[in-house]
């Protein structure tokens, strides 16, 4: 049976992870694809530290360099994480002709024009199932599966810290700082969470994930991006009265006059699929115009469930390295007809507002003016009992208006003096 062989950069939780597997199922991945994977050479800084795996450290080395030029590694599995050493790393394999399996959204989303190029330029396949969604197919979808339909929309919970957190504020009506600390320390967010609960982890992906569906670049400085650090819970607990969970979302849509990427908590109708992914699982809906909505599901990060996901991969690259058939599946495809970016003031959304209003007679008439005058639509109004000195909160759901007009009326909101604290606002995405 014919070898290839495997390089594996970064020797970290994932990387564990997929030496595990393959030891685990080598015997089934050679009859599945009729080679025999050979992990030949493991590269990381720290060679002393137990991974819960056993290997021969004749292969291991923290030359990750020698690993990638080494010519019996035939496909290079990326494991690093970052935007530096990977980066060099991964196109110097590329410019090797080799075909790069990697995990690091933060890499593609940074720097996927340049690595795609590469890729293309040197007929090198580029594989990156792990980099959204851990365990869930979702990037072959889009490649594959989906290849047939125009991608309308993908709406998805793809980080698992922030869900998680969520979750138990909505479960137990907890503040987010103690929620974040249980989760610190349960190991569901990092010691220094800034990268998943200020929403960037998300947009990295949301940025790998609108190259495939909608065949164009979107920078992460043209991403619409919130997080959950400032969700309060008396705002899940109302907007749970409403009917809604919320949730941080990523959204994409494309129209027929532009397409629109955003990060943002949001209000999520309780009998919508997505309002029921609870705890650390992700959930990626994705609609087509030929197939219509599709739901992924599963398990987003962690050891097991990533590592499935580049194997899968490993796989992908090792048959095609085999057959000599690089870039059946090319990484990227640039569409031709694809819209232009939305501006985010032109982005049209319903909005939840909570203000708090002094509690006297005639008070609300002049919010309402101000949203009548920047064409906002009032759907329902709810003023709540509990109060603060002399104001009340008072809850407002509104109809589609766009971004522009929000953020211009709520600085005239914000401005009255009977308004006693900056308006509190979340988006609604309805998935009409």
């Amino acid at each position: 049976m014919k070898e290839v062989g495997l390089g594996i950069l970064g020797f970290g939780t994932v990387g564990a992870g997929v030496v595990e597997g393959l030891q685990k199922n080598g015997d089934l991945l050679a009859e599945r694809t009729g080679l025999r994977l050979a992990l030949r050479a493991i590269a990381d800084v720290d060679l002393e530290r137990d991974r819960g795996v056993s290997v021969d450290r004749s292969i291991l080395t923290q030359d990750a360099a020698a690993v990638v030029e080494d010519p019996s590694i035939d496909v290079v599995v990326e494991l690093i994480g970052g935007t530096t050493v990977a980066r060099d790393l991964t196109l110097k394999a590329l410019a090797l002709g080799k075909p790069v399996v990697t995990a690091n959204k933060a890499l593609l989303a940074e720097y996927g024009d340049e690595i795609y190029d590469a890729a293309r330029k040197h007929g090198a396949d580029l594989f990156f199932e792990a980099s959204v969604g851990g365990g869930i197919p979702i990037i072959r979808a889009l490649r594959e599966g989906l290849a047939g339909n125009r991608i309308t929309q993908i709406c998805g919970i793809l980080n698992g810290t922030c869900n998680y957190i969520l979750t138990r504020m909505e479960d137990d009506l907890l503040p987010f700082d103690q929620v974040l600390a249980e989760a610190q320390e349960a190991g569901y967010a990092e010691a220094e969470p800034s990268l998943d609960v200020d929403g960037l982890d998300t947009a990295h992906k949301a940025v790998v994930l609108a190259a495939q569906a909608f065949g164009c670049s979107v920078r992460m400085s043209d991403v619409l991006l919130e997080g959950i650090r400032d969700i309060d819970a008396m705002d899940i607990e109302y907007a749970s009265e409403l009917g809604y969970r919320i949730k941080l979302l990523a959204v994409l849509k494309a129209g027929d006059a532009a397409i629109e990427v955003r990060v943002h908590p949001a209000l999520v109708p309780h009998g919508h699929m997505l309002a029921s992914v609870g705890g650390v699982y992700n959930a990626v809906l994705v609609t087509g115009d030929v197939v219509g909505e599709t739901l992924y599901y599963g398990r987003g990060a962690g050891r097991e469930p990533t590592a499935s996901a580049v194997i899968g991969d490993i796989a992908d690259a090792a048959r095609n390295r085999a057959a000599q058939t690089p870039g059946r599946v090319p990484a990227f495809v640039p569409l031709q007809d694809t819209p232009a970016l939305r501006p985010t003031d032109a982005v049209r959304t319903r909005y939840y507002l909570r203000l708090s209003l002094k509690d006297a007679p005639g008070m609300f008439g002049h919010v309402a003016d101000i949203l009548g005058a920047h064409g906002i639509s009032i759907a329902s109004v709810v003023q709540k009992e509990v109060r603060s000195g002399e104001y009340v909160p008072v809850v407002i759901l509104t109809h589609q208006a766009e971004e522009g007009a929000f953020h211009a009326a709520l600085r005239e909101i914000d401005a009255l003096p009977e308004v006693g604290a900056p308006t509190v606002r979340y988006r609604i995405e309805d998935f009409d």
